[in-house]
């Protein structure tokens, strides 16, 4: 009877008007400025200015920019399916509320554990290379860190406390928890100095451009490894796609969205489509400037490349406003985080008192869980380890999205009047379908690291959720 009783509790649906009232208390002060503010924030991240370098020196070459685009391509996909999700739903906690709803209690705490991991772990490698960003301003002026504070714990480099990376991720929680307001404001004035600086750098890097270094364009791919040809384009694309956790960032925060029908697939597209013209750019102009081998291993290619071409100043403008684009991703994750952990205490899959909200209708409490956890991941645990679990839950957020609007279509007591995913049901389907071909294509240590966190997920569930839902 116990094995039943967990059965039901798995299967079991959340009824729509239930999180309608939960979520009520939440204020609905965003706008659509603001939200495509806060997606652009998080997408166009510390990414923009190091992904494009590390993805052509060791997965695709100048193909990185194929790879942006096959992401884009897939994400616009998962995109659509978000637009009617958070059209049809505009709830608190994304895609575990709407799996919820759609599909039952378990199924939603597993999206949701999946898509956390995505939120802590985007937290901490955004911290590390703010950190890191940070250490090297500091050091022109001839400031050092003792070793041991650099980076989080590395035994044979003698360091265990990312001390830079911690106090950032504290400074933003601390913004968080002063009002959605705000934060809105700063977002929208960090979104703007980002965009421009991008824009800058790629008009000023077009100088040094030479067209032979984009030649080949697809380097032939080399056996037994993941370079070259469509291998190292598909791998590079399985490595950006961490990137598009904007996407849950922005319908994390539905409940809290003045017209939501209207303003979600806006700031959701909306982004899609500004972030992968930034990206594109950018890695256009990268690899041409110098060939792709010279961005092996390094941290800041764009800034390197800027300052190697003889443009020192605008590579220092470039370096300063990483460190202001990148801590507003910092700001953009950790609300969306917060708000899925308010969610699955709402529900009581984690502790009530973490759904409380304060005077000004904040989820203070989970506030302060994800600024502690993330603290604790970003300062301690090695970033290398925490790197193989990148993309997968995204991936996986996306797999149940495309499914969720195959049955979204069969409910009546959903109010479906907003947007709605063209082509149904071709598009969800390949939605589905294209995001999950490239959770496949992950390697094995990233693979078990995913099953392993679900895992723990579901022995949560069971020993906990399942007995406080």
């Amino acid at each position: 009877m116990a094995q039943l009783n967990l059965w039901q509790k798995m299967i079991r649906r959340e009824n729509p008007s239930n999180y309608a009232d939960k979520d009520g208390k939440l204020q609905p002060i965003l706008g659509k400025k603001e939200m495509i503010a806060m997606g652009i924030g998080t997408v166009v991240g510390a990414g923009v200015f190091t992904m494009p370098g590390i993805v052509a020196a060791e997965y695709a070459g100048p193909a990185v920019v194929i790879s942006f685009i096959i992401a884009a391509l897939i994400a616009g996909l998962s995109a659509l399916a978000y637009s009617e999700l958070a059209s049809a739903m505009p709830f608190a906690g994304s895609i575990y509320s709407w799996a919820n709803v759609i599909f039952g209690e378990f199924i939603g705490w597993v999206a949701g554990w999946a898509i956390l991991a995505e939120y802590l772990i985007a937290l901490a490698l955004v911290s590390s290379a703010w950190s890191s960003y940070f250490q090297g301003f500091l050091a022109s002026f001839g400031f050092e860190l003792p070793q041991f504070f650099q980076a989080s714990f590395n035994l044979a480099q003698g360091t265990g406390f990312d001390l830079f990376g911690a106090l950032a991720i504290l400074a933003v929680g601390v913004l968080a928890s002063r009002g959605m307001r705000n934060i809105a404001r700063i977002e929208n004035w960090l979104v703007v100095g980002k965009i421009v600086v991008i824009i800058i750098f790629i008009v000023v890097g077009a100088t040094a451009v030479q067209v032979n270094n984009w030649l080949p364009f697809i380097p032939h791919h080399q056996a037994g490894t993941h370079f070259g040809g469509m291998t190292g384009i598909i791998a590079g694309a399985t490595q950006i796609f961490f990137s598009y956790i904007g996407f849950d960032t922005i319908a994390a925060n539905s409940a809290e969205v003045k017209n939501p029908q209207k303003t979600m697939p806006q700031a959701i597209v909306g982004t899609l489509v500004i972030a992968t013209a930034l990206f594109v750019g950018v890695a256009v102009t990268l690899t041409g400037m110098y060939p792709y081998e010279k961005f092996a291993d390094n941290a800041e290619p764009a800034a390197w490349a800027l300052r190697e071409s003889g443009h020192l100043f605008t590579a220092n403008l470039l370096s300063v406003v990483a460190l202001v684009g990148m801590f507003s991703g910092l700001v953009a994750l950790l609300i969306g985080g917060s708000r899925l952990v308010y969610s699955f205490s709402r529900d009581g899959l984690m502790p009530r008192q973490f759904a409380q909200l304060d005077r000004t209708g904040l989820p203070k409490i989970a506030t302060i869980v994800i600024t502690i956890i993330a603290i604790v991941l970003g300062g301690i645990f090695p970033i290398g380890m925490l790197a193989n679990l990148v993309s997968a839950g995204t991936l996986i957020a996306f797999i149940v999205a495309g499914l969720a609007v195959l049955k979204l279509r069969q409910r009546s007591d959903i109010d479906h009047s907003g947007y709605k995913m063209p082509y149904y049901p071709i598009l969800p389907i390949l939605a589905a379908l294209a995001a999950f071909l490239l959770l496949c294509s992950l390697n094995i240590s990233a693979i078990f690291l995913t099953l392993g966190w679900l895992g723990l997920g579901v022995l949560v569930y069971v020993f906990y959720g399942s007995r406080h839902s």
